[in-house]
Formats: structure tokens, C-alpha cells, sequence
């Protein structure tokens, strides 16, 4: 498989997994992310089999979001590195030196010699990986503790990135569920099929773990209409146009209220936004085409943790609401998704539901 082009992997979950892709020759980023912490047990499985050889590791925080990061990004993992006996040296070129190395860019990157990218952290001492002073291509971003250098404003209007504009309206007849089967949570991100036996006719559903679930073409083209089981149990109404497609997925039990975040959502030009008993509970702008935020990392931070708490309150059980928001439409995952083809079991590469053009 290396000598075909797969030569990194970042899914390791145990030693024995991390040994494997070893002795494929690949390189293994070490993982630690909100809905996969696995650093410290594969530290510990790594030690407990010996392996003491780390120029073919690096660490990944796996695309994890805003609110991970409030403690640290990969400073963090070297810490914990080093707190599992990971010597010092390669504790620091598995966040620097191995990266470069592995996507052939170490001529530029991954070290500090001439003629390589001033990119320097400096530290207070080797045991504590979180820099007070940052030098970015030779120009100074944190200096003694302080930041110093806050960049140019980016025109994202001039990449093409803006506020959607919504040219449909949602109708009364996309709120109609009927199908024999409804899609079941297993984990944040794995889903199955399931037999429904309740009437999803009515307006309402009762507070348990079934809640309405539609997925719509963001230019109004199409939609996939059925039911989720074990996101939450009093989620009134939920929109995002946070998801792997770009499209708009709505949630909940109550049809009024899911109305009710999707204008608001429509409104703000795209985001994550939850609806309950008549009014706007919270919502997370995401101005850049409905995907990204243009806040500072710090207020997106505060925005997200409260969104989470919301919904962890409302019935949540798993580890990372966004990741199941983004991974609903995802085909990479097992087992059933919803896409623009309809519901799709990604095993079997078969629609199982077609979608409705509107």
C-alpha cells in the first residue's frame, strides 16, 4: 500500500494498531480529538510494547473544534508526550521535523538551519511545550507572553467567501415525514437503520430519543425527509448549514419550531441555530458560506461551548453534537447517510430512500 501512495494513517485506537501501520512502513499520527482522545492510551500501549522509536510518528488533533483547543493544540500533546517518557528530542520533532519529513517539505520546514522558514517557538524550558515567544517567517507574533502582531484584515468576499443568500423559502410540504425506516445514532458519528413503529405524521413528536431530521439541497433543489434516533429527547428545532456537504440539515420535534431556525438561520446568512417555544434560544453565525466563522477564536469558543451545553441539556448523550451535524451527509463513515442521492447505506453502496425534488 505505501509504495501505492498510503503511506500515513491517523486511526490508530490501540499499541497494536500503532505497530501494524509501522511495519507497513507507514508514518502514525497519534490522535487526541474531542470524540477520539486516544493520546494517552496509545502512549501508554506504545511503552508497554516497547516501541521506543518515533521518527515515523506525529501527533493530529483530527479537525477537532474550537472549544478543544482552549487548553492548548499540539503543545499539549507534547506535553503529554513527555509526561508518558516520551524522550524530549523526539517529543518535539513528532510536532515539527517528522511532519515536515513525511509531506516532503523538510527542505522548508521542520527545523531551524539556513535557509529553512523562520517559524521558531521559543520556550521557557524544554519541559514546557507551550511557547511564550512566536516567530512567524522571521516576523515576531507573540513576544514575551504578548501578542504583538495581529495580522491584515483578509477581504474573504475576494475568495468567495460571504453570507448564503437563500433564493427558496421552506414549505409546508417539506415538513411531511412518511417512510418505513429512521436512521439510529450508534456514536457521535456511526449511524444504522431502524424499523419506525410510531406515526411520524403529526406535528409533534413526544420527548424521547426520536426526533424529525431533514436534510435540503442549500439551492433548494431536493430533499430527504425521516427520522433520527438518539441525537436528543427536547430538541424543538435545530438548523445548520454546518455539514461535509454544504447542505442545510434541520432537527426536531416540533415542525413550527424547526421552521422557525431555519428562517433564522436563512437571516443570518447561514450557521447553526436553535429554535424553542416561539424564540431564538442560540446561534452560531458562520458568515463564510455557512461553513466558517469570522469571529475570533476566543468569542467562537464561548459561542460553541454554549451551544454544546444547550444541547447536551436538551438530551445529547454523545461526546461532540458538531461532528454529528457534520457527518450526517458524510459517505466516508458507515452506515447510513443522507445525501443528495437520497439515504444511502454506505456498505452496500445502495440508496435505500430516494430524494423528493421540491
Amino acid at each position: 500500500m505505501t509504495l501505492l501512495g498510503a503511506d500515513g494513517d491517523h486511526e490508530s485506537m490501540t499499541g497494536k494498531d500503532v505497530y501494524k501501520r509501522l511495519m507497513q512502513g507507514y508514518t502514525v499520527a497519534l490522535r487526541d480529538s474531542s470524540i477520539r482522545p486516544d493520546l494517552e492510551i496509545l502512549l501508554r500501549e506504545i511503552r508497554e510494547m516497547g516501541l521506543d522509536q518515533y521518527d515515523q510518528m506525529t501527533f493530529t488533533t483530527d479537525g477537532s473544534f474550537p472549544s478543544f483547543y482552549e487548553d492548548g493544540v499540539i503543545d499539549r500533546m507534547i506535553a503529554k508526550a513527555l509526561e508518558f517518557g516520551v524522550p524530549t528530542m523526539d517529543a518535539y520533532q513528532m510536532a515539527s521535523y517528522n511532519v515536515a519529513k513525511h509531506y516532503r517539505i523538510d527542505h522548508y520546514y521542520g527545523m531551524i538551519a539556513p535557509g529553512r522558514v523562520a517559524n521558531i517557538n521559543f520556550l521557557e524550558n524544554e519541559n514546557n511545550p507551550t511557547p511564550v515567544s512566536v516567530l512567524s517567517k522571521g516576523q515576531w507574533v507573540k513576544k514575551n507572553g504578548t501578542k504583538v502582531y495581529h495580522g491584515h484584515p483578509i477581504k474573504w468576499e475576494n475568495w468567495g467567501l460571504k453570507p448564503i443568500s437563500f433564493h427558496w423559502d421552506l414549505k409546508k410540504e417539506d415538513l411531511q415525514f412518511s417512510m418505513p425506516f429512521g436512521i439510529q445514532m450508534v456514536n457521535d458519528v456511526i449511524t444504522k437503520p431502524y424499523s419506525l413503529t410510531r406515526d411520524i405524521t403529526l406535528d409533534q413528536l413526544p420527548e424521547d430519543d426520536e426526533s424529525f431530521l431533514l436534510l435540503l439541497d442549500r439551492n433548494g433543489q431536493w430533499r430527504v425527509s425521516t427520522v433520527l434516533k438518539g441525537f436528543d429527547n427536547r430538541v424543538q428545532g435545530l438548523a445548520s448549514s454546518f455539514s461535509s456537504t454544504g447542505d442545510i440539515v434541520l432537527i426536531g420535534k416540533r415542525k413550527e419550531e424547526m421552521r422557525r431556525a431555519f428562517q433564522r438561520m436563512k437571516e443570518i446568512g447561514g450557521g447553526i441555530v436553535l429554535a424553542e417555544n416561539g424564540k431564538v434560544i442560540h446561534e452560531i453565525p458562520l458568515k463564510l458560506s455557512g461553513m466558517m466563522s469570522d469571529q475570533s477564536m476566543e468569542e467562537l469558543i464561548k459561542e460553541e461551548k454554549r451551544m454544546k451545553k444547550l444541547l447536551i441539556d436538551h438530551g445529547y448523550s454523545f461526546s461532540d453534537p458538531f461532528y454529528t451535524l457534520l457527518f450526517l451527509s458524510a459517505t466516508h463513515l458507515p452506515y447510513i447517510r443522507v445525501t443528495s442521492r437520497g439515504i444511502y447505506d454506505v456498505m452496500k453502496k445502495t440508496i435505500l430512500f430516494p430524494t423528493i425534488m421540491r
